[in-house]
């Protein structure tokens, strides 16, 4: 196993293990999203409904379809040390409720993606949004995370946070569409 090392890129430790030979085997970033833009959002969730698509929030009666849904897309998760996700099993998509909202963007009856957003420490944090792979690059991602940002903005929460591989650029562009800033990047180094 490699002794994995998972450093801020502005961090001066990034140029000492540079010298000791270590090189950069995985790059990962987190957004922050402050008082965000309700007409922004609330338009990106039009665009989705206005082409057909249906979007709500989701309970654990819908673990099921979530489970299916995420297994469908387990192999297109980037995979590095700092950022995977490992789907489990259905019993570990139960377990998303009650401490996480879920919301879903339905094609008919079937879920085509969906986010899981939690409150952390202040912030609605969303721990990942999942698309899948014949409804990506049609504003389906920007939809549902735009509908649990409203919601949370509903409750109180104004301040928002997410993260990921490096390696997915159409997640950063997702989160950034709605108005989130590129606040961390971060470098995984291996030795050689």
């Amino acid at each position: 196993m490699p002794d994995y090392q998972i450093v801020r890129d502005d961090d001066p430790r990034c140029a000492e293990l540079e010298a000791a030979g270590y090189r950069v085997v995985a790059e990962s970033w987190a957004v922050r999203l402050f008082d965000p833009d309700r007409e922004l959002l609330e338009s990106a969730v039009r665009r989705a409904t206005a082409g057909g698509l249906t979007i709500r929030e989701l309970g654990p009666e819908s673990a099921e379809v979530l489970h299916e849904l995420e297994k469908a897309n387990e192999d297109d998760y980037p995979y590095t040390p700092a950022t995977h996700r490992v789907v489990g099993e259905l019993v570990d998509t139960r377990a998303l409720w009650p401490g996480n909202r879920v919301f879903g963007a339905f094609d008919g009856n079937r879920l085509v993606g969906a986010t899981v957003i939690a409150e952390k420490n202040g912030f609605g944090d969303t721990a990942f949004t999942s698309v899948l792979a014949t409804h990506r690059r049609r504003g389906v991602a920007q939809a549902v995370k735009a509908a649990s940002i409203l919601a949370f903005l509903d409750i109180g929460i104004t301040r928002f946070s997410t993260g990921g591989a490096a390696a997915n650029q159409a997640s950063l562009r997702a989160s950034q569409s709605l108005g989130y800033q590129l606040t961390e990047q971060w470098r995984t180094y291996s030795p050689e």
